[in-house]
């Protein structure tokens, strides 16, 4: 576990020209470049493919069906990439996974222009796209915690993520707007952008701490999970966050609602699928600029319940700025949840244990997202897309109240540099 590099009113003082050094850093500026790049060709293939399949069956479950196709990996290989993250060159697996999805995004241009594209072809490479993002991510939330000091950590991230909301608004709404002029067009630029990820992740140039090399065993390879379970703060901001995106994330619902409930084409799709992002870089700059400092744990259960709310307003509107707006609130409070959790997790995990830890973390993260897109597709498909988000949201509220009940540790939090220290 990383330690405290001093108080938190020394912390404080030294933040204006912390974030300038940070920034001058020799590879932070290459981590962030990768992640962006990475971020942003996701954004721009997601808008691309919800709108090509929706476009091809109609089909609500269709659009369930994709995010459980990329989903399927990441279970299945939870505790093999955490050990491969804990062993091997993270820099250079994030580079290797980074090209595969530029091979995939390929692949869909090809077939898009050759018009030989089909719903099973859009699952086979969307499930491809999920093994690769299933060791991709873990490596970069692994290597983050190596190029700052641990009281700066919950300023990096929340400069990380302002970076990354930043290309979630362009990516989306790029990706809306290329596809006017054809859906190879699209992934042909996504593949670009993906393989400069790639080239980006090789120029990090950090001394890896030696490597464990010791006989794989069950203990190890479920180490991560059991880190996780011995630490209840820990366990519960990650499964709220789970509980409160799967039952309350609508994002696979965007392409009906942009289609057949709120009447907007394509660029439509772009603009809701880019609204939270806009919230959530509000929200990241200001945390950068103020860090949470009192009743951090009683700031995430609001924001989670303020995350379920603004998810009943977007599944009621018919109108596209009230549900663009909705969608920003949502992707504001969202933000702060993901502030609190990655900074618990990141700062309190031994570094020999990370890969393993932000495995598990990235199987909560794709159950919350993927796994949320399919029940959201398979209820919308029985009782309707309206019904189904607003049942989804108020699910959330649930979630967030009785999680304050069962996690008093993470509900009682306070300053998150205190617990860290």
């Amino acid at each position: 576990m990383q330690q405290s590099t001093g108080a938190a009113p020394t912390t404080a003082a030294l933040i204006p020209g912390e974030q300038q050094r940070l920034l001058r850093h020799p590879n932070l500026p290459a981590f962030l470049g990768s992640r962006s790049l990475s971020a942003l060709a996701y954004q721009m293939q997601t808008v691309a493919v919800g709108w090509q399949i929706y476009d091809l069956t109609s089909s609500p479950l269709a659009l369930g069906l994709v995010g459980l196709a990329q989903f399927l990996p990441m279970v299945l290989l939870v505790f093999v990439s955490g050990q491969v993250v804990d062993r091997f060159d993270r820099r250079l697996i994030a580079a290797i996974c980074q090209g595969l999805s530029a091979l995939c995004a390929l692949a869909f241009a090809v077939a898009s222009f050759t018009h030989a594209i089909t719903p099973a072809m859009i699952y086979v490479l969307i499930a491809l796209f999920g093994t690769a993002k299933a060791f991709e991510g873990p490596s970069l939330q692994a290597l983050l915690p190596g190029l700052v000091p641990a009281a700066l950590f919950s300023r990096a991230a929340a400069l990380s993520s302002s970076v990354f909301q930043t290309v979630t608004i362009i990516g989306p709404s790029a990706g809306g707007l290329l596809y006017g002029l054809g859906a190879g067009v699209v992934y042909s630029i996504v593949a670009a952008i993906f393989a400069l990820a790639s080239c980006s992740a090789l120029l990090i140039r950090l001394r890896q701490p030696p490597r464990a090399r010791d006989k794989v065993t069950l203990e190890a390879v479920f180490g991560g999970l059991r880190f996780i379970r011995s630490r209840p703060e820990i366990m519960g901001a990650i499964s709220l966050d789970m509980f409160a995106v799967l039952l309350g994330g609508a994002t696979a619902m965007m392409p009906l609602y942009a289609r057949d409930i709120l009447h907007a084409g394509p660029w439509g799709l772009g603009l809701l699928r880019g609204a939270p992002a806009v919230g959530a870089l509000g929200v990241s700059i200001w945390l950068a600029r103020r860090p949470i400092k009192r009743h951090a744990g009683l700031l995430m259960f609001a924001s989670v319940a303020v995350f379920g709310l603004a998810t009943i307003v977007f599944g009621l509107s018919t109108w596209l700025p009230l549900s663009a707006l909705a969608l920003a609130v949502l992707g504001g409070a969202d933000v702060v949840s993901v502030v609190v959790r990655s900074t618990l997790v990141q700062l309190r995990t031994p570094d020999e244990m990370r890969g393993r830890v932000a495995a598990v973390n990235m199987l909560f993260i794709g159950t919350s997202n993927q796994l949320g897109e399919f029940r959201s597709g398979t209820l919308a498909a029985g009782i309707g897309p309206v019904a189904a988000v607003v049942l989804g949201g108020v699910g959330t509220v649930i979630v967030a109240g009785l999680w304050m009940r069962l996690f008093p540790k993470l509900r009682n939090l306070q300053r998150l540099d205190e617990e860290v220290a």
